[in-house]
Parts: structure tokens; sequence; C-alpha cells
């Protein structure tokens, strides 16, 4: 499986890009938030993957975060709902909106997303209540306004949303983003 592909960029045709990884041109699925932090034509990116094999085709799906491929691999495992739909709701919404939607059970959140109606937003409420909203929920009320960064920061260092809302929730209220990265870095290394 591929997981991830470090090339040049040759082309964007929103969703799709198209990546040169020594000499191979791959087409790469993403999501708009994916697309809007890509580089330029021409530059150098990485891109976290997720390989879907099916008998007629083998398509790639990148992600810049770990914490949207793990959030699209946890759309992916909810009956009803396939890569397309997955990549639309990470186009409309950010992980963490979608972290807080759960949280919050907010189906109004969803239903904005274009494909998803007020049934299918109902079961991916349902279906992710406890697997991606209450940690981050719990995490963000821990450290105040800048726990999202903090969480997005560990996130982009590597570390899965589990371990770094858990992290998060052991900070004390008010801290900086700095030293917030700094003190849960420390707790993520013992």
């Amino acid at each position: 499986m591929i997981g991830r592909l470090h090339g040049i960029l040759l082309d964007k045709s929103p969703p799709q890009i198209l990546l040169d990884v020594g000499g191979v041109g791959y087409e790469v699925d993403v999501p708009m938030s994916t697309l809007y932090d890509l580089p330029a034509v021409g530059q150098s990116v990485t891109l976290l993957i997720h390989t879907v094999i099916r008998e007629d085709a083998h398509l790639l799906y990148g992600f810049a975060t770990a914490g949207e491929r793990g959030t699209f691999r946890e759309l992916l495992k909810i009956s009803g709902i396939g890569p397309r739909i997955a990549l639309a709701v990470l186009s409309g919404l950010s992980v963490n909106e979608i972290a807080q939607a759960v949280t919050q059970q907010d189906v109004a959140r969803f239903i904005r997303v274009p494909g998803i109606g007020k049934k299918t937003a109902e079961r991916l409420l349902l279906e992710l209540k406890g697997k991606l909203g209450a940690d981050l929920g719990g995490a963000a009320t821990a450290a105040g306004g800048s726990a999202s960064d903090i969480l997005q920061a560990l996130i982009a260092l590597g570390y899965s949303e589990r371990e770094a809302a858990a992290a998060v929730k052991a900070l004390p209220a008010g801290c900086s983003v700095d030293d917030g990265i700094r003190q849960a870095l420390k707790n993520l290394a013992r």
C-alpha cells in the first residue's frame, strides 16, 4: 500500500492533482483543505496517502495532515459513506469542525456539506460519537482557545488525534500555544 508520496506538483484540477514521483505521475484526489495548502505548480510537496484498490481501479487520496487522513478513514468505516462523500465532508469542514459537530451533535453542520442529507448527517454523528468528538471536545475546554492550535501542531508532528487530544487535556488552562506545545511534547515523550 502507498502511505506517503513526495514529489513535484505538476497539475491542480480540483479535486485531483498530478504528482510526479521519480518520473511516475500519480493522480491523487485531495480535499479542498489540502488543495488550498499546496504550493505552486512545479514545487515539491509531500502528502499522506490512503489507497483504495478496487477491481476496476487503484485510487489514491492525499492529505496534508495525519488528522485529515485519520478522519477520512473513520468516515469510510461508516456504512453508506464512500471516498467521494468523505472527501466532500473534509472539503466542507475542518477536522476540528467535524469534532465539534460530533461533540455537540450538530446535524446542521453536516447538512451544509453537498451530498449529505439529514439521515446521513444523523448517521455520521451517531457513528463518530466517541471516536472523534469526545476526545477533541474535552481537549478544547482544557487549555482554552489555544487548544485547537496546539492540537493541530501535534497532529502535524505525526501524533494521532487521540494522543494529541490526551496531551492537550493534560495542559493547564490558559497556557500559550508555544508553552502548550512544549509541555505536550514533554508529556508525550514519557
